[in-house]
């Protein structure tokens, strides 16, 4: 139903900045919220950031808040995660994820997800 495709990963020094993209496509979909999550060597998956689709609610982790920002590009259906002032700790793999339908909490419930982006942040 939805195919989602990050971008934007690379390699960059502690205090940089990088600009991750994802791209959904499909035949026919729906979207109610959009979010980043990461997951470095050894650790669980963890939320980073998540948008309601339609009128831009965003949500943080506490370990972002301040230095990403999450938007959205609802024409081209393309999400977006601007990351400033990196630190080594923010190095892992970057995921898109995508939920068609409502539920209790916003951060969470994805359903569709992409197959990652790699952030890797020198010290």
């Amino acid at each position: 139903q939805v195919q989602l495709a990050e971008s934007g990963g690379g390699l960059v020094q502690a205090g940089g900045s990088l600009r991750l993209s994802c791209a959904a496509s499909g035949r026919s979909f729906r979207t109610y919220a959009m979010a980043w999550f990461r997951q470095a060597p050894g650790k669980e998956r963890e939320f980073v950031a998540a948008t309601k689709w339609i009128g831009g609610s965003t949500y943080y982790a506490d370990s972002i808040k301040g230095r990403f920002t999450i938007s959205r590009d609802n024409a081209k259906n393309t999400l977006h995660l601007q990351m400033n002032s990196l630190k080594p700790e923010d190095t892992a793999v970057y995921y898109c994820a995508h939920k068609a339908g409502v539920t209790p909490e916003v951060t969470t419930g994805f359903g569709s997800w992409g197959q990652g982006t790699q952030v890797t942040v020198s010290s």
